[in-house]
């Protein structure tokens, strides 16, 4: 099952247009970097993020990036969690629109759920590995700001 969500985050994650209210959409340069990552298949199996130039100047470098915390977990305190460019009640998964870009947050410190955006700042990570078994960005040792 964490497989089929995580694929289901990545493949719709990066190329869905979804309806939603544009007050709430969070966009910036950051995000647009992130956005920027394709993905090649493999055997219907297997899919490798492909890499702009521009994302890779900032990998293993502090990023920073404003969104709407996506839990992958029961708790009000998230230390790991999806960070989105919408809010939890406008994803895929609530019935109503397609997923949004995301990327994977680990803190140091726990931070409190809320609807309302966070911005988080840590190391940005990229994987080759296959994005059907890890997230291929993440920012790690974030802190909330």
């Amino acid at each position: 099952m964490k497989q089929f969500l995580l694929l289901l985050f990545v493949l719709t994650g990066f190329a869905a247009k979804a309806q939603h209210d544009p007050n709430d959409q969070i966009i910036s340069a950051n995000w647009e970097v992130i956005g920027s990552v394709n993905f090649k298949i493999v055997k219907n199996k297997e899919m490798f993020p492909v890499f702009t130039p521009e994302i890779k100047k900032h990998a293993d470098k502090p990023f920073e990036l404003e969104g709407y915390i996506v839990p992958i977990k029961d708790g009000m305190k998230q230390t790991k969690f999806m960070l989105s460019t919408l809010p939890i009640n406008q994803c895929y998964f609530c019935g109503k629109n397609g997923v949004p870009v995301m990327v994977l947050v680990e803190l140091a410190e726990p931070v409190k759920f809320t609807y309302q955006t966070v911005t988080i700042k840590g190391i940005l990570k990229l994987s080759n590995a296959n994005a059907m078994d890890t997230p291929p960005i993440s920012l790690i040792n974030g802190k909330s700001i």
